[in-house]
């Protein structure tokens, strides 16, 4: 089976770096419907950055409006998913090195059932250079 690689949108938003804090961001959307195909989190000065990949990029925003959730603008990232094997993610960044493309950040884990994932992100000005040479969908 091939890996799959998408182009996403993603949301970045401050919290308080407090226990519960993004527990409250995820209760919200949880409660109005929204489904995410990635979360991400991690301490930035005395806050904490969130990163959300939305399902549905209009329900999304539709909740944080109308939530009052400061998200940023829209962004992109590549979702990678596929086979695990030894190597898996090393490929996709051969893909990447080879056309001169830097990664920005990647988080990548076994997703179980012999899964893997990966999120990776690139500077704007190669996102649509990355997506042509990944042959990611959107």
């Amino acid at each position: 089976m091939a890996d799959t690689i998408r182009k996403v949108d993603y949301f970045s938003m401050a919290v308080s770096n407090r226990p519960g804090a993004a527990l409250r961001v995820l209760d919200t959307l949880r409660d109005a419907g929204v489904n995410l195909l990635a979360f991400t989190g991690f301490p930035n000065g005395r806050q904490a950055q969130i990163d959300l990949i939305p399902e549905h990029t209009p329900a999304l925003s539709k909740v944080a409006r109308s939530a009052g959730l400061k998200l940023s603008a829209k962004k992109t990232g590549f979702l990678v998913q596929g086979k695990d094997r030894p190597g898996a993610v090393a490929s996709v960044l051969k893909k990447l090195a080879a056309e001169k493309i830097n990664v920005t950040a990647i988080d990548a884990a076994c997703a179980g059932a012999g899964r893997y994932t990966a999120l990776l992100w690139v500077k704007p000005a190669m996102v649509r250079k990355a997506a042509k040479v990944l042959h990611a969908k959107k």
